[in-house]
């Protein structure tokens, strides 16, 4: 693939960055936009990130990556793989996920972009399937955040 493959969103939330980065990054608020997945890390540069869920009982690594870079409560960037996707668990085929928030008149924008998927296997349906994902995952932040509903 010639071309860059970079999935970009952004969405404008009515809560202040505090709220939003600990929506982000807590695992009680993960589980409920993010496929039933909770968020485990100690968030400092170079530490894992894993995407837990349990199924029939039993905690899966849904999502596992590395911590590139972090700002609290402005920028997180890390690394992502599916260790379930039936291909190789190496660099190459791990995308970059990079979350970024900016106050704006007493809003925050949240923007998100994952890539690059031209660099991956599978990247074209890799790509597609996030795109769809991002689009859910966001509008369930939203929904939560604006709905002002308490973390489990």
């Amino acid at each position: 693939m010639g071309q860059t493959l970079t999935v970009k969103k952004e969405i404008q939330l009515n809560a202040d960055m505090t709220k939003v980065w600990e929506v982000l990054t807590q695992p009680g608020w993960t589980k409920r936009y993010m496929f039933g997945c909770e968020v485990e890390s100690d968030w400092i540069a170079g530490s894992p990130i894993l995407w837990k869920g349990t199924v029939e009982g039993k905690k899966i690594v849904y999502v596992k990556g590395t911590i590139v870079s972090i700002e609290t409560g402005r920028l997180l960037q890390y690394t992502t793989f599916d260790p379930n996707a039936g291909m190789e668990d190496v660099p190459a085929n791990y995308t970059t996920v990079t979350y970024s928030l900016v106050p704006e008149h007493g809003h925050t924008i949240l923007s998100v972009s994952q890539g690059d998927y031209s660099k991956v296997a599978d990247g074209q349906k890799r790509y597609e399937e996030t795109l769809k994902g991002w689009d859910m995952v966001l509008e369930n932040i939203k929904g939560l955040l604006e709905a002002k509903v308490e973390a489990v």
